[in-house]
C-alpha cells in the first residue's frame, strides 16, 4: 500500500494503518532498533512503541515520507530505551539518584541552553548534509542516524568496507571544518 493511503488510514483512525505500516516498514524499523539496542525483545517493543506514537501523532501530523517519520520515532524510542537501561544499571546507588534530583532542581537553565545549542547544531548538520552528494549523504545518515554497521552500508551501496570507512572519515573532516567555519567550537 502507498504511504499516502496508510497516512489516510491513520487520519481515519483505522487500525489497519498499523498493520499496513508494519507490513511495509516493520523489518526496516526493527533493524534500526536492533542496531541501537542489540536486543531482539527490546527492539520488538520499540517498534510497537513506534506504532503507538505514530497513532498518537497522526493526526495532526501529516508526514511527507512515512518511512522517515517512523524511522525517526524508532530511533529516538530506541535511544531512550538504551539510556533507560544504562541509567537503571547506574542508578543502583542512592548517590546517583540524589545527584539526578539535584540536577533537576538547579540546572534547568543549563538544560534549556543545551537544548537550544542542540537545535542549532542539528540545523547546521542538516544544512551541511544538504551540500553532500546523495550517495555520501545516505552513507552518513545510515551510519550516524540509523546506526547501520559499516558492513551493512557496504552491502547496500555495493562499495568495499574500506571505501565506506574512508568516505565517512572524509565527511567527518568536512563536517568539522564546516562547523568551525559556522562558529561551533569542537
Amino acid at each position: 500500500m502507498e504511504d499516502e493511503k496508510i497516512v489516510a488510514l491513520y487520519f481515519e483512525r483505522n487500525e489497519n494503518a498499523i498493520r499496513e505500516s508494519d507490513a511495509k516498514y516493520g523489518s526496516f524499523l526493527f533493524s534500526i532498533a536492533e542496531n541501537i539496542l542489540r536486543d531482539v525483545e527490546d527492539s520488538k517493543e520499540c517498534v510497537n512503541d513506534t506504532y503507538l506514537k505514530a497513532w498518537n501523532t497522526i493526526p495532526p501530523s501529516r508526514p511527507k515520507r512515512l518511512n522517515v517519520f517512523l524511522g525517526r520515532i524508532t530511533r529516538y524510542t530506541s535511544i531512550d530505551r538504551l539510556r533507560s537501561k544504562l541509567a537503571f544499571r547506574q542508578s543502583a546507588s542512592g548517590f546517583t539518584l540524589a545527584l539526578d534530583e539535584l540536577k533537576e532542581g538547579t540546572l534547568q537553565k543549563d538544560v534549556i541552553a543545551e537544548k537550544i545549542d542542540a537545535d542549532h547544531l542539528t540545523a547546521l548538520i542538516e544544512a551541511f548534509l544538504d551540500t553532500l552528494p546523495v550517495q555520501e549523504k545516505n552513507i552518513f545518515v545510515g551510519r550516524y542516524f540509523y546506526m547501520d554497521s559499516i558492513r551493512e552500508i557496504a552491502h547496500v551501496t555495493r562499495f568495499s568496507e574500506s571505501k565506506i570507512k574512508s568516505c565517512l572519515y572524509r565527511i567527518r573532516k568536512e563536517l568539522k571544518t564546516y562547523l568551525e567555519k559556522e562558529g561551533v567550537s569542537l
